[in-house]
């Protein structure tokens, strides 16, 4: 079904468009493979940069969503920050920019993102819940990874989405490179409204969102620049919804849970608690993955409430500030 005429497909291919025709500009790389399909460089063997990191948030949120890179203080730290906002958060996010499929093939792993698994139905609850699928004939799924997967990956892709190969873009963001890091900043809207329907909140009375977070400086080793990104959300990232929502206790009760500092892993940069996790995601506690501030406004009683903070002191200790 499409919501609202909304392809999430369609409008991002159109942005994907201008990583096409101007990758000099954007300091990407465009190529083909064997089979048709358009691979986007943003940060393995190029630059990159914050404005294609903006452009690819952008794409991941199926063009629901606009990206802002902006200058933003967190206690005495000045940081680039980027700011995103939408009218349609639900189709943005759970429809498109969320981490939600898995895909493998041997030795080759990553998690894909964005519009693509609108025709793939990946995870199929999830567009259940929200009541959305995509119908286009072209795909764009962005990979946070360091290589291309292999060409029968590629293909069992396209196969998922019931799509032509040469009608499928990748989009390739490595996490220790600025595009990357500016893109995983980027899902930080996506990152609230994911726990706030974990803790039991019904995604689609949300209306509309925006969210800021810090980008964090580039370090080359995957381990820390994946820690930082983390951290730039977990401690420093700011998220506001609007909702239309009866219940104001109950929404008070939710917000209570809704921040990342609710979680008993919280107060320690990343590192730290992947290391004490043995490196094992699935040993965190899964509440910990949230904006640090969560702000809801009730449009049905006008109400404004907020909880979290920003912990610049732990923003620092990640990001390596020296004094």
């Amino acid at each position: 079904m499409l919501l609202n005429n909304i392809s999430v497909n369609r409008m991002a291919w159109k942005l994907l468009e201008r990583l096409l025709e101007n990758s000099g500009f954007y300091g990407t790389a465009v190529s083909k493979a064997a089979n048709g399909v358009s691979i986007i460089d943003a940060g393995v063997a190029v630059k990159g940069g914050f404005l294609a990191g903006k452009l690819v948030t952008e794409i991941c949120m199926g063009g629901c969503a606009k990206a802002r890179i902006v200058s933003r203080k967190y206690g005495d730290l000045e940081l680039p920050s980027i700011f995103v906002y939408t009218d349609h958060p639900v189709i943005a996010t759970l429809g498109s920019q969320y981490a939600g499929w898995q895909i493998g093939e041997e030795d080759y792993f990553a998690i894909g993102s964005g519009p693509a698994r609108a025709l793939a139905l990946k995870p199929k609850d999830i567009y259940e819940e929200i009541g959305y699928r995509d119908d286009f004939e072209k795909a764009v799924v962005v990979l946070e990874t360091d290589k291309p997967p292999p060409e029968k990956l590629i293909e069992r892709i396209a196969r998922d989405c019931r799509i032509n190969p040469e009608n499928l873009a990748l989009i390739l963001t490595p996490t220790a490179s600025i595009a990357g890091a500016t893109q995983v900043a980027g899902r930080i809207v996506e990152t609230g409204i994911h726990k706030l329907r974990k803790i039991g909140f019904d995604p689609n009375v949300i209306k509309y969102a925006w969210g800021v977070a810090p980008i964090p400086p580039i370090h080359p080793k995957f381990a820390v620049a994946m820690a930082r990104t983390n951290d730039a959300i977990l401690y420093g990232g700011t998220a506001y919804y609007a909702v239309d929502y009866e219940d104001e206790e109950a929404l008070k009760n939710i917000l209570s849970k809704a921040p990342a500092m609710a979680s008993k892993d919280y107060g320690k940069p990343f590192k730290e608690i992947f290391k004490e996790a043995k490196y094992d995601f699935y040993k965190i506690d899964p509440n910990l993955f949230a904006p640090a501030v969560v702000i809801i406004n009730n449009l049905k009683t006008g109400s404004i409430m907020r909880n979290g903070e920003v912990n610049s002191r732990l923003l620092g200790e990640s990001f390596g500030f020296c004094v």
